[in-house]
């Protein structure tokens, strides 16, 4: 048996590329949405796999937590670093607030949306051959943590609800609505709602920069939606100012999420270049987990799965055999599902893997349960799981569906260039790597882990795991996190699925791997539990054929 093994991983969240990564030729910059690991690290691994070098500001420059990073410092970095890389991709949170967070809280001036607007402008002008891919969130329904009243922060929840229904031409109770508008502190109310007219502002200036090819692309995302409230007034006014500016889809583009959307736009900078348009067959367990409008979603998976495959410059495909790689997801939802559709659709995902159907999956969960997901049936199967394109499990469907799109799309594209062994290897390590950390994230962890640390934290009279305390108890989450992951990373490799022979296919020839160990590095990257920082390491060994055995 041969052994490979390649360690790619850094050392920390805010530690810069990794000298795997830094030996790359393309290079693309990305001024990230926030800290957080699937905003920065999860872009730059899933870059890696496309043999992508995805730049970053240092991290003394970037946000942390509810620090706001340094505005004027990150737009310095980046006319300093624009130079020689082939594209760009833009945070305007980061670049006008310092961050998601800072941007849910800051207010900015009409003359700070000036001075953005120039440096964007003149940031092309300097570099008019990199394209300059830029993405802003559009405020959610909840208030700003200013807005600390805990009931008049129920009362502008519920009056927003109701506007949104009343917009969208639902009958509401005008007595209701008349009763929460009073009852709500006018200051209060009139804060909430200039965060909508300011961001109104700023994305009209933003999306007649993508007009004059300023910006070569602009994402707008709608960030925690629900189907009715003022963010989707503030979204179809958008709509409305687009068609009476006659800008189209390709300039600006209007999306559900926020947290995933750096990565699509990776993934639809390489489609560009490559003139690819990926073909996309979706595919699900039961018809009602592709209706469901999942938590913190204004729209269903399926419409979410569409979008998600035109953000990335993708079109659907009527069938699977046209399609360059199927994207399936389940999401169930175990009070309104009478039947368990799952034991079936796991032997359909096994009999796609056999046959060598590329394949991406999608786990979602109604009430974030593990009893709701198909992982741990897939993982007591005999099947070969790492032969996944992309696995993703996130609590919210948008970044889930957004994440395995894009990471499937840049798996695909990448092999499409490969003509030596070494590089197609390090593409395929790469690619069972970021499923091994999405199924110790968002399986193990999210379904599982967070619970046991919460109530641990919670027994002991640390209630507020949101926001932790860096000197007792962050540390002693840190512990709990590190033992639970290591020891479900040891566990992972000896289940059916990740015990089952994987193929890979190089270009010399196709040769039979197994996963022998694996290995994990976590921490919490903020002070709080509800996300990770987490790399592993796969040990992987080719299997000989027989009579080929040293």
């Amino acid at each position: 048996m041969a052994c490979w093994h390649l360690r790619l991983h850094p050392d920390a969240a805010t530690s810069p590329a990794s000298p795997a990564a830094a030996t790359l030729a393309t290079q693309v910059v990305l001024m990230p949405l926030d800290g957080r690991p699937p905003c920065l690290q999860l872009v730059r691994d899933s870059g890696a796999m496309a043999d992508i070098d995805v730049v970053t500001p240092p991290g003394e420059l970037r946000d942390y937590y509810s620090q706001p990073g340094d505005t004027m410092a990150l737009r310095r970095w980046l006319q300093d670093n624009l130079a020689g890389r082939q594209a760009a991709i833009l945070s305007i949170d980061q670049l006008l607030y310092g961050g998601l967070l800072a941007a849910r809280e800051k207010e900015a001036s009409p003359e700070q949306i000036d001075s953005l607007i120039a440096f964007l402008r003149t940031l092309h002008a300097a570099h008019p051959d990199v394209p300059l891919y830029a993405f802003s969130i559009l405020p959610r329904l909840t208030p700003q943590d200013t807005i600390d009243g805990y009931q008049e922060r129920r009362d502008l929840i519920a009056y927003s609800r109701l506007q949104g229904r009343a917009a969208a031409g639902e009958p509401v109770d005008q007595d209701e609505l008349q009763r929460l508008h009073d009852a709500i502190p006018q200051g209060s109310l009139q804060r909430y709602l200039a965060h909508f007219e300011e961001n109104k502002l700023l994305n009209e200036k933003l999306s007649q920069l993508a007009k004059e090819g300023t910006l070569h692309l602009l994402v707008l995302g709608q960030d925690d939606g629900e189907r009715y409230s003022i963010p989707n007034i503030e979204k179809e006014a958008l709509r409305q100012y687009l068609r009476d500016n006659s800008i189209t889809e390709q300039q600006v583009f209007l999306t559900h999420g926020a947290d995933e959307i750096a990565l699509s736009l990776l993934a639809r900078w390489q489609n560009e270049v490559l003139g690819r348009t990926p073909r996309v067959y979706t595919d699900c367990d039961q018809p009602a987990s592709g209706t469901r409008v999942m938590p913190y979603m204004a729209v269903s998976n399926e419409e979410t799965a569409r979008e998600k495959i035109a953000l990335l410059g993708g079109e659907t495909a009527a069938e699977p055999h046209a399609a360059d790689f199927t994207l399936f997801f389940t999401a169930r939802d175990n009070e309104k599902d009478a039947a368990d559709a799952r034991p079936a659709a796991v032997q359909v995902i096994g009999k796609a893997l056999r046959s060598g159907r590329q394949l991406a999956l999608v786990d979602l969960s109604k009430h974030f349960a593990a009893e709701e997901t198909i992982l741990p049936l897939l993982l007591q199967q005999k099947l070969p799981l790492l032969q996944l394109c992309s696995y993703a499990g996130w609590n919210t469907a948008s970044n889930a569906i957004g994440t395995a799109t894009a990471q499937a799309s840049l798996y695909l594209g990448a092999r499409t260039l490969q003509s030596d062994d070494e590089t197609a290897y390090r593409t395929e390590y790469q690619r069972i790597r970021l499923l091994a950390n999405r199924m110790l994230e968002d399986y193990c962890y999210l379904k599982d882990g967070i619970s046991t640390v919460n109530d641990s934290l919670k027994k002991a009279g640390y209630t507020n795991t949101a926001d932790l305390n860096l000197e007792q108890n962050y540390r002693w989450a840190n512990a709990m996190l590190q033992r639970d992951m290591q020891e479900e990373s040891r566990r992972l490799p000896y289940l059916p699925a990740l015990q089952t022979p994987f193929t890979l296919s190089l270009p010399s020839g196709t040769n039979t791997y197994r996963l022998k160990q694996l290995k994990c590095e976590t921490s919490y990257p903020w002070p709080r539990t509800f996300e990770i920082y987490l790399e592993t390491t796969p040990y992987i060994e080719q299997i000989q054929p027989e009579g080929n055995a040293d």
